[in-house]
């Protein structure tokens, strides 16, 4: 075992290993630059990552999702059992969808590149992005099983000798409704793995190095030996929580186990709602992803998140739970359960950290998905809108709530302007919602009122994916929860949460976002705290 390298060779090892994040931060930007779906290139839901040959993640560009780059720091390994590394030559790409063995849903794209020097491989970079189609029924909860859900890709090589495959080319093409945005970031993907791997040989010329075995150890086990420490300053106990969620049809309950030794952090989910016939169901990939984000959140967030920092928490789900779903249960819009992980973890870690904690927030994305019929000057086609939006987060220790901020997901709202130019949707409104979120001695954050309707006065289709609308973000400490959610056409007819409507020819679609929890004692808020908030109109 090679011992930690100390003085001017520690100094030299950080030095290279801010190299690897610099490589692959460049690698997720020429991604998000050469991307053809706004959900990538404007919100930036994506990941990108360089793993060593064993398949261990050693460094994750700052831009991306949690739910994609922990999922991923898994994924790597799947596709290494089914392309051993003695297989793999100069030129191969590959990539998968499959849900289970890459980041939870058949929308996002895992793909892999291996980086040679001269003829030794050295390392693999992999990325992902959601694209805008996958055929099937279409971003929505209504699929029954994931063969409703659009192609699915298992593990496989995509390109050979710095060429794609024209076969799984053509099958891509033949299954999806919008062929030139979704082979464009397949390509992108491609490429942007294209160029990590020549800035990474690059840097590793410059320095004399072989391979990447030494540094790869210093950052593993230097995360690691830190995370641990931070794990150490937690008190050793269990502690378990509950939190109702709305569901489709009934409401689902997530109970959390948290168990903390000087060793790991254990997350454990029995207890929790069963798999449900609708697609909100959750693989143990992306359970997993955004279960160990919400830990690093609170103990040692300044760590660097790799295979070492990651390798010291522990997360189990019973089978069949909707949080450890099976094959083929149906996945579309996992988000939904899985970005409420974070809350649910929270709901443990405040017992014991209490002045750590934030309150809970809208948390999974309000979505906004419509699609229909388009004439413009040009031609007559369809049209496909996804943009990315979020009510308010909850109160934080000493700080407000973040409001219309999508948090734990990370990524940004879409401009109006974007989302009006790609479709013939017309957004009248865009503004704070007053009084959404929850009072505390630190106010939950607001959420958002959009009113939206479709120019060419033709019906087009919303698919909501929707929490919060019947059971509020929560506040702690005394704070008061967040306002619920809530969908109506401006007539006042509702429009469901989860599930596809029509919203009819001439009529504006209303959205009021949720409000994140409030944090502490309302009585104890800041005069001029409220005296501000009322000046603004954030309440009345």
């Amino acid at each position: 075992m090679r011992t930690q390298p100390v003085g001017l060779e520690s100094v030299r090892y950080d030095i290279m290993w801010n190299r690897l994040i610099a490589v692959v931060q460049e690698q997720a930007t020429t991604l998000v630059r050469s991307a053809f779906s706004t959900s990538t290139r404007e919100a930036g839901d994506l990941s990108a990552g360089l793993f060593d040959i064993e398949g261990q993640m050693l460094a994750q560009s700052v831009t991306g999702t949690p739910g994609h780059v922990n999922s991923m720091a898994n994924s790597v390994k799947h596709f290494l059992k089914a392309f051993p590394i003695r297989e793999m030559e100069p030129g191969d790409v590959y990539l998968t969808n499959d849900p289970w063995k890459g980041t939870g849903h058949l929308f996002d794209i895992v793909v892999v590149t291996p980086v040679f020097i001269e003829d030794q491989i050295i390392a693999l970079f992999a990325c992902t992005s959601h694209v805008v189609d996958i055929g099937g029924v279409g971003f929505s909860t209504t699929s029954k099983e994931i063969y409703h859900e659009g192609l699915f890709l298992p593990i496989m090589k995509f390109g050979s000798n710095g060429k794609f495959d024209p076969n799984v080319v053509s099958i891509i093409e033949a299954n999806v409704r919008d062929k030139i945005q979704v082979m464009g970031d397949i390509y992108s993907l491609a490429g942007c793995n294209e160029l990590g791997a020549s800035r990474l040989v690059s840097m590793m010329r410059e320095y004399e190095l072989e391979n990447l075995d030494a540094l790869g150890q210093h950052i593993i086990s230097s995360s690691r030996n830190a995370m641990l420490a931070a794990i150490r300053d937690v008190p050793n106990g269990r502690w378990v929580s509950t939190m109702r969620v709305d569901g489709v049809d009934s409401p689902l309950d997530i109970h959390t186990s948290l168990i903390v030794t000087n060793h790991e952090i254990n997350v454990d989910f029995t207890g929790t709602s069963s798999v449900q016939p609708y697609g909100i169901n959750v693989p143990m990939s992306y359970t997993d992803a955004y279960t160990s984000f919400g830990v690093r959140c609170i103990v040692g967030p300044q760590i660097p998140n790799n295979a070492g920092s990651l390798g010291v928490i522990n997360v189990t789900a019973p089978e069949n739970c909707i949080l450890n779903a099976p094959h083929p249960a149906a996945v579309n819009v996992r988000h939904v359960m899985g970005q409420l992980l974070p809350d649910a973890v929270y709901g443990c870690l405040s017992q014991v950290l209490p002045n750590r904690v934030p309150a809970e927030g809208t948390s999974s994305l309000w979505n906004l998905m419509a699609k229909g019929d388009w004439d413009d000057q040009y031609t007559n086609h369809s049209f496909m809108m996804m943009s990315f939006n979020s009510g308010g987060a909850g109160a934080r220790p000493g700080q407000d709530g973040l409001s219309a901020t999508a948090f734990p997901s990370g990524v940004r709202n879409m401009p109006v302007e974007i989302n009006e130019v790609i479709s013939p949707l017309i957004f009248w409104k865009k503004e704070f919602r007053e009084d959404s979120g929850g009072a505390g001695k630190y106010r939950g954050g607001l959420g958002q009122t959009i009113v939206l309707s479709n120019s060419q006065k033709k019906e087009f289709v919303f698919s909501a994916t929707y929490e919060r609308v019947i059971h509020p973000a929560r506040g702690r400490q005394g704070g008061e929860a967040g306002k619920t959610g809530r969908l109506t056409l401006d007539d006042g007819t509702a429009v469901v949460a989860k599930g596809d409507t029509i919203i009819p020819a001439g009529r504006k679609l209303v959205i009021e976002f949720p409000g994140g929890g409030g944090l502490g004692n309302p009585d104890e808020r800041d005069p001029k705290a409220k005296a501000r908030d009322k000046e603004l109109g954030y309440i009345k």
